[in-house]
Formats: structure tokens, sequence, C-alpha cells
């Protein structure tokens, strides 16, 4: 019954962050306009 309780509670846990989480919004920002590097440089 500890166990049950125990992952009752767990699970109450999370459902309250995840709404948090949701409940703020993504943060505003934008992306960069500099591509990612993706291929190692030529070594000289």
């Amino acid at each position: 019954m500890r166990a049950l309780a125990a992952a009752a509670t767990g699970l109450v846990l999370a459902l309250a962050l995840v709404l948090t989480i949701s409940a703020t919004g993504a943060p505003t920002g934008g992306t960069s306009p500099k591509p990612l590097l993706t291929t190692v440089p030529a070594h000289p």
C-alpha cells in the first residue's frame, strides 16, 4: 500500500511540474543568424 501511495504522489508531482512549465510558456527569443559549424576545418 505504501508503494501505491508513493507512486500516486510521484505522479501528482510530475503532473504539477509539467503543468507549471507549460503554463509559463516557451521563452521568447530568436535563432542565431550564424549557422552552426558542422564540419571540421581542414588541417594545414
